[in-house]
């Protein structure tokens, strides 16, 4: 006679896994199948929405950013000075131009004086003249360098810098006082100064923390100074852009060509 016997423990664990299955399956009375399959759609098109708001949040972040360096590049308020100058350009004369006022043009600058650091910023907007390219400038006293950032070609340019040219910040900053005081007046002329791209730098965080934020994350070249013979040089046989600004007494038209 043989005996059959069953496990208690295993019989309990089979009737729990039929009691989930069955639990699992049950779809209550007044329920339809349909509205099941509802939520699900719903959940479904609920993550589309969250990942699209996500998206959109990061573009306004990268766009609120543009800004913001904007912002804190040039903010509104003490020391910072919205201006112009007029200079008159004697490389293209006008004939018979009825008064000398014919041929003056006017360049507008949104500058910053930061004196204690002994730097200067200076945004040159969208020019009134086809020839010439929006930039952003930086003169470090400090590094004794200047970096030109060609707003028009997203590209930064280094050299050193000119004191003759670039007056020290708190000159400057007292010429921009008496200008926007009424009590002086620019000289109106126009100096020229060519620059040679050379080499590529790739660690610009050696430059200086005020070039530093100018220039990370776009192509940085170093510039070499040459001279400039006027009613001789070529520059249709250069790639050449234009930037024309002032930090002086006078207006300078900076050439940056590549070979």
């Amino acid at each position: 006679m043989v005996k059959v016997s069953f496990n208690s423990s295993l019989a309990q664990k089979d009737a729990k896994k039929e009691e989930e299955k069955s639990e699992t399956l049950i779809i209550p009375e007044d329920k339809d199948p349909e509205d099941v399959i509802h939520i699900r759609h719903q959940s479904k098109t609920w993550c589309w929405c969250m990942c699209l708001g996500l998206a959109l949040m990061l573009s306004g972040l990268v766009v609120g950013g543009a800004y913001l360096y904007r912002y804190i590049m040039y903010p509104e308020g003490e020391g910072v000075f919205f201006c112009g100058v007029k200079y008159r350009e004697e490389d293209y004369m006008i004939p018979n131009a009825p008064n000398p006022s014919a041929r003056l043009h006017e360049i507008e600058e949104r500058i910053r004086i930061l004196e204690e650091d002994q730097v200067e910023l200076i945004n040159v907007p969208v020019p009134e003249f086809a020839d010439s390219d929006p930039a952003d400038i930086v003169h470090d006293f400090h590094r004794r360098l200047t970096a030109y950032l060609d707003l028009s070609l997203n590209r930064c340019y280094v050299i050193s810098l000119n004191t003759s040219i670039v007056m020290p910040p708190r000159d400057f900053l007292e010429l921009l006082i008496n200008i926007k005081a009424g009590t002086y007046l620019p000289q109106s002329y126009l100096i020229h100064e060519q620059m040679i791209v050379t080499d590529r730098i790739e660690n610009v965080d050696q430059l200086g923390y005020f070039i530093y934020n100018l220039c990370r994350g776009k192509e940085t070249y170093r510039l070499q100074r040459r001279d400039v013979i006027r009613g001789i040089q070529k520059r249709e046989a250069l790639n050449c852009h234009t930037i024309r600004h002032f930090e002086n007494r006078f207006a300078v038209e900076t050439v940056i060509c590549e070979n």
